[in-house]
């Protein structure tokens, strides 16, 4: 018992130095970490200036979002796209009641005509209508029979009385106004792209520059005579590969439609087609020209 003991509760002299040692620094660091932990003097905080410099951050957030905001500038109302009308907030059916109206061969000519025929509500009427922008002699009707430029004050022509858009030249694309060198060149090139040429007078859309106003006058002189024939893609039956042929389609796209006409047992219509996620509904009038339904 007592070999027991002395083998494995006696400890050398050297042996309690450490132990008391350690002890010893244990107990010295327990200490400082009480004095050293102990709560910081409270910061003193000026509210005034803290205000001051919240407010000033305050109108720099301000500031940046009115600059990233879309900026709408003066506009005929006349010449509201799908694309146009969405951006502004438009439902797709009041847009649909403007086109229709404007398919009449009629203009709209005031503010309250605008509504009467679009039917949008007057908030929405509120915002939009500082930015229209008639024609001058809407205003000043004294104008009007010195004005002969404008396609306001011009028979529509019927279809014989117009230039094929297939064949037309540079020379004669500039004899619309608003239509230069620049513009009849890259009308041109855009239309040799094409084998055969436009297969519809909507493709002028796809044209970069030209906007609204000029499509406008240059389909009061030109349209597709001479269509280039094309081979339609039947919707309910087309694969990914086959879609992907038509223009503003990627494979994404493509996907997207297949995923929703399986959702839907095949599309009944076109409408149909533009419930499709990130379908382009402002090019829908070009992509139909390449598919069907029947």
């Amino acid at each position: 018992m007592n070999a027991f003991k002395s083998s494995h509760f006696t400890f050398s002299k050297s042996q309690r130095y450490g132990i008391f040692l350690l002890i010893a620094i244990i107990i010295i660091l327990q200490c400082l970490y009480f004095f050293i932990d102990s709560p910081s003097e409270e910061i003193s905080v000026n509210q005034t200036e803290l205000t001051r410099f919240q407010k000033e951050i305050d109108s720099l957030r301000l500031v940046e979002t009115e600059e990233r905001k879309p900026k709408t500038h003066p506009f005929n109302p006349n010449y509201i796209t799908d694309f146009k009308g969405a951006s502004l907030g438009m439902a797709n059916a009041e847009i649909d009641r403007l086109l229709n109206f404007r398919k009449q061969n009629k203009w709209i000519n005031s503010v309250e005509q605008f509504q009467e025929v679009t039917k949008i509500s007057d908030s929405l009427l509120h915002a939009i209508s500082p930015y229209f922008k008639f024609p001058d002699w809407v205003n000043n009707p004294m104008q009007k029979a010195t004005t002969s430029n404008y396609p306001f004050n011009n028979k529509s022509k019927t279809i014989a009385q117009k230039q094929d858009l297939n064949t037309a030249t540079a020379q004669q694309l500039q004899k619309v106004n608003g239509v230069g060198d620049v513009l009849s060149d890259r009308i041109i090139k855009f239309r040799n792209k094409f084998v055969g040429g436009f297969i519809a007078d909507v493709q002028l859309q796809d044209v970069y520059g030209l906007s609204p106003e000029v499509l406008e006058r240059i389909s009061e002189e030109f349209t597709v005579k001479t269509p280039k024939p094309v081979q339609q893609i039947h919707l309910n039956n087309a694969s990914v590969d086959e879609l992907v042929t038509v223009q503003h389609i990627d494979y994404n796209l493509a996907r997207s439609i297949i995923e929703q006409r399986q959702l839907r047992d095949g599309f009944k219509s076109w409408d149909d087609l533009t419930k499709v996620k990130d379908f382009p509904l402002n090019k829908i009038d070009i992509i139909k020209l390449y598919l069907s339904l029947d």
